[in-house]
């Protein structure tokens, strides 16, 4: 293969797709019923309100009313849960994929959207097309399972570097020089918040902080071992400091950066963490050493 096949579509462990496909699925069940649930935003105004987003007008689905809105919450929560099992993830994942993107653009077709759920989108149509994938099949390696988690972290980096894009394109460099953070810090005054928001040089250089890492992002794409831990744990603790400093959540992105973990080595782990004694328990006959 090319240098670019290999990137675009690394031969990886089947069994990550198995794993991946749990945590996202069931994402996606929690995204419905707690995230993305609001009733402004599912049918329970009136249709003059509806202002459809671009794709959803051009693909032609209909001005949501309450009972479209029960119905298609069923479909979406039944396909997640089925996908989830690993049981038909073709059909399951795009009746789940189809759903999700019905209910999505229609939650962001009254003027409000997150631009945090394009990555767990992607996720959404890509996981179908690898097939059946099971936790056993860690040795089984797959370029379709590699093109599609290539393609979930390929998406999820993208919206690091274009959120830096965006500050430069409409705040130029005086994004990073401004008070930006400080004015978010004192809106959403939580924990220590008001501390940090009333120290100018710490809150400027954040915002460098966060601008460069911004742009570095795509660096994950090749990062491994260590420096891909690092990048990760960066990232996490980003989200995490940005919940609990501004009750700002970018869930559906954090998920997806599951797709750079090799979930797939979990069993193996966990057995080398059990204690010896759990293995093989006091007065258990040893097993017997092989035939010289």
């Amino acid at each position: 293969m090319s240098a670019l096949q290999r990137f675009l579509a690394p031969a990886l462990p089947l069994a990550r797709v198995a794993w991946l496909r749990v945590v996202i699925y069931l994402y996606v069940v929690f995204d419905v019923l707690v995230v993305v649930r609001d009733p402004i935003a599912h049918g329970a105004v009136p249709v003059e309100l509806y202002h459809p987003v671009i794709a959803r007008e051009l693909l032609g689905f209909p001005a949501p009313s309450p009972g479209y809105v029960q119905v298609l919450r069923a479909v979406l929560i039944a396909s997640a849960l089925i996908a989830a099992t690993g049981r038909l993830p073709r059909l399951a994942g795009a009746v789940c994929a189809i759903a999700m993107f019905d209910w999505i653009t229609n939650a962001f077709s009254y003027s409000k959207i997150d631009h945090d759920h394009y990555a767990l989108m992607i996720a959404l149509l890509v996981l179908p097309t690898v097939g059946r994938a099971r936790f056993a099949d860690v040795g089984v390696l797959s370029q379709a399972a590699g093109w599609a988690l290539r393609s979930i972290q390929m998406s999820a980096v993208s919206m690091y570097f274009l959120s830096a894009w965006a500050k430069m394109r409409f705040g130029t460099w005086g994004w990073a020089n401004g008070s930006t953070l400080i004015w978010a810090l004192t809106r959403r005054p939580n924990g220590i918040a008001p501390w940090i928001g009333a120290r100018p040089e710490l809150t400027h250089a954040l915002q460098w902080l966060i601008l460069v890492a911004e742009f570095l992002s795509p660096l994950l794409l090749w990062a491994r071992g260590r420096a891909l831990l690092l990048g990760l744990g960066f990232f996490l603790g980003f989200h995490a400091s940005t919940y609990y400093l501004l009750r700002i959540h970018f869930l559906p992105l954090v998920v997806c950066l599951t797709a750079f973990m090799p979930m797939e080595r979990i069993p193996a782990w966990w057995a080398r963490r059990r204690p010896i004694g759990r293995a093989h328990p006091p007065g258990a006959p040893a097993a017997p050493s092989s035939a010289r």
